[in-house]
């Protein structure tokens, strides 16, 4: 049910965007319970830190996009929808909030609005908490992770472990760069629902998807075919020679 924003409307209403982008706008009066009506629809109204969580999952579209993993008229029917909201948000809060905000968000920690329902009391269980490795630390980029990934991961800890590789390499989902770019990010952010884990070995972890692929996701701390490491020479490789054979100085001789 999305509806056009009008370029003064945007300054007298306040705009409320769905997780879909879907928008409607609420002219004044607004009345003072229509935030929670809104949760209730999943709809919340936009501000500098929903609009950043907007924009990071049009990021992520885009990368499923290119990917070939979300249909090219998904993915335009999205971008023509954030672009409206984009320039409501551009003309209500300023360039500057919006990529303040965006600069101190944590799209993994942030909350989206949610559908509840008219029955749901607040005494029902919490959600539980979002997936973090590490727990700790300032981390610019959280790629979500869900918990059969890491059920499958679990899976071939031990073995994995006891090969050579680290609880970060299966593990982690935090990094300075977003996903996938560097090499921060560990197994489970690569898992889809319908991936199977198969062979482990201390070079690689294969995964298996739904269609039969066979994919390998590499150790990066240990020579591969295109990758050798470096190492420093050991103490038995110092340059100095030290043997028996070699001249001793004659030194205050007799």
């Amino acid at each position: 049910m999305s509806v056009s924003v009008g370029t003064q409307a945007r300054v007298r209403s306040e705009l409320y965007v769905a997780t879909n982008l879907e928008t409607w706008e609420a002219k004044p009066p607004i009345r003072a319970d229509q935030d929670d009506i809104c949760e209730r629809c999943a709809f919340r109204r936009l501000d500098p830190e929903y609009y950043a969580w907007l924009r990071s999952r049009m990021t992520l579209a885009q990368k499923r996009h290119r990917a070939g993993r979300l249909p090219a008229d998904q993915y335009q029917g999205l971008r023509a929808a954030f672009n409206a909201v984009h320039t409501w948000a551009v003309d209500r809060f300023g360039e500057s909030a919006l990529l303040e905000a965006m600069r101190g968000l944590d799209p993994r920690a942030y909350e989206p609005p949610r559908i509840r329902l008219p029955d749901e009391d607040e005494g029902s269980s919490p959600e539980p908490a979002p997936y973090l490795y590490p727990a700790e630390g300032a981390w610019r980029f959280t790629e979500p992770v869900s918990p059969e990934a890491v059920a499958k991961v679990d899976a071939i800890r031990e073995q994995a472990l006891a090969l050579g590789w680290s609880e970060a390499q299966l593990y982690q989902n935090r990094g300075r760069f977003c996903f996938p770019g560097g090499q921060e990010y560990g197994l489970v952010c690569y898992l889809r629902p319908d991936d199977q884990i198969g062979e482990v070995t201390l070079q690689f972890i294969e995964t298996i998807t739904a269609r039969g692929g066979h994919l390998r996701f590499p150790n990066h701390n240990v020579d591969q075919p295109w990758l050798k490491h470096i190492r420093p020479p050991g103490p038995q490789e110092d340059s100095s020679d030290t043997s028996a054979d070699a001249p001793v100085s004659n030194q205050g001789g007799a």
